[in-house]
């Protein structure tokens, strides 16, 4: 029988999430198993759920990097009218589906504002016949909360309702415990699949170097990344990169006012582009990157084994970016420069400690989308791995 699988996936500002869950739910489809996955925020042209069928609820984003206020797609405040709709859109598309696995994005580690849908959807799943095994998809580093009720809910939640909690990462590097020491009371749901990296991509025609010799500028999804952008612009001509060509993409998600003023009469051999598909293949043929320290990113940086300058995106309430980029900064991989200390004269200078010494190499497990696929069809009834 064909196993299938439920993936809920809600993303809030950035594309770091719904990549991640674009790897995974390819992964899955490409192992046999049919995909549902359910998609809670806007449409991000280039991420692409081949094989799969997808659900789109009505769309929730995130105004700011806060967090703290959600709107629909008209920048409408969320209401008890959009909750109820999307509550019972995914309670319907559950009853039809009749999943194995009901695999969930985050939660009860993230996404707490969306537990109006999601506790009626574990509680359908705790009654459904066949009643599926419930699994969180989970990033390597958590946010760091304040109050230690939110950790002690995390844990309680996760110890009553899932079945299994796959942490995409590689323990040999940052343990989720690093992040969450809070992970040690469910260790015995925990298992770690590897990073969810993009597959390998077909090494590109001969006479198609794109990157080639480039410092490559990326600012993630972009929505926060005007910082990162304008203080490389103005670094550059203080780097000893300066002759060099230096390529910026910006992100789907940089305000369109920021990118018109980039991409106008940039300064030669400056190239501003909005968005990159083949990022992977760019970095490979890089001399430098310079980043954000995002999931997708550094995973990218790691396979091309590229020098790099990492500046981390933190406001004080967002710590994961920061701690893993220094995690990586400790072990020689990438040069740091922290959110705080930002200036064009800092970012030149680690440009140029990037440039004088190789990257150290460190053995990463970047195989986690075929690790998340076998470990759901272990649980889908009648499969094997």
């Amino acid at each position: 029988m064909t196993g299938r699988v439920m993936f809920y996936a809600q993303h809030l500002l950035g594309i770091g999430h719904l990549k991640r869950a674009a790897v995974l739910a390819r992964a899955m489809a490409a192992h046999g198993l049919e995909v549902w996955v359910v998609l809670g925020g806007p449409a991000v042209p280039g991420i692409a759920f081949d094989g799969c069928a997808r659900i789109a609820l009505p769309p929730i984003r995130a105004t700011d990097a806060s967090f703290r206020s959600l709107v629909d797609e008209h920048g409408v405040p969320m209401d008890e009218s959009i909750k109820e709709a999307r509550t019972a859109r995914l309670l319907d598309e559950f009853a039809s589906i009749r999943p194995h696995v009901l695999l969930i994005e985050q939660f009860p580690f993230g996404r707490r504002a969306f537990r109006f849908e999601l506790m009626p959807l574990l509680a359908a799943a705790r009654v459904a016949s066949p009643r599926p095994a419930v699994v969180c998809s989970l990033r390597d580093v958590l946010v760091r909360k304040s109050d230690p009720e939110r950790s002690r809910e995390m844990v309680a939640l996760a110890r009553s309702w899932f079945q299994r909690v796959l942490v995409h990462g590689d323990p040999a590097l940052i343990p989720l415990e690093a992040s969450f020491p809070e992970a040690r009371e469910i260790a015995d749901l925990i298992g770690y699949t590897g990073y969810a990296a993009e597959p390998r991509q077909d090494p590109p025609p001969p006479g198609l170097e794109s990157g080639r010799g480039e410092v490559i500028v990326s600012a993630g999804g972009g929505a926060v990344g005007e910082p990162l952008l304008r203080a490389a612009l103005a670094a550059r001509p203080l780097s000893r990169a300066v002759g060099l060509p230096w390529r910026f993409i910006c992100g789907t998600g940089l305000p369109e006012t920021v990118y018109a003023d980039l991409v106008f009469d940039p300064p030669p051999g400056v190239i501003v582009e909005r968005w990159r598909s083949d990022l992977p293949t760019l970095l490979g043929n890089a001399v430098l990157s310079i980043s954000q320290g995002g999931y997708n990113t550094v995973l990218d940086v790691l396979r091309a084994a590229v020098p790099a300058v990492i500046v981390p995106f933190g406001d004080g309430h967002e710590t994961e970016q920061a701690f893993r980029a220094r995690v990586l900064a400790d072990k020689g991989v990438v040069t740091l420069v922290e959110p705080t200390a930002l200036t064009p004269e800092s970012l030149a200078a680690a440009v140029n400690v990037a440039l004088e010494r190789p990257p150290a190499k460190i053995a990463v497990d970047l195989d986690g989308g075929n690790a998340t696929a076998r470990e759901i069809v272990a649980l889908c009834p009648g499969r094997e791995t």
